[in-house]
């Protein structure tokens, strides 16, 4: 299986996870909102229910949806 062009990488120890796609740097998303507004700008689809498609979306370190350091 391919690795998933989208990666929400760990929290940093001050919170919020960095996105890349396609490995470019997107930003540092704070919540699902800012990680939406990224793939958006980024050209992307549907991004609301793209960020639950594993096929998709890699959430490293922590659980998805975790934007603060455990």
């Amino acid at each position: 299986m391919a690795a998933a062009p989208i990666v929400v990488h760990r929290p940093s120890p001050s919170g919020g996870r960095r996105v890349t796609a396609y490995g470019k740097i997107l930003g540092l998303a704070f919540d699902d909102h800012d990680l939406v507004e990224f793939l958006r700008r980024a050209g992307l689809p549907e991004t609301e229910n793209l960020i639950d498609d594993p096929q998709m979306v890699e959430w490293r370190g922590v659980r998805a949806h975790q934007w603060d350091a455990a």
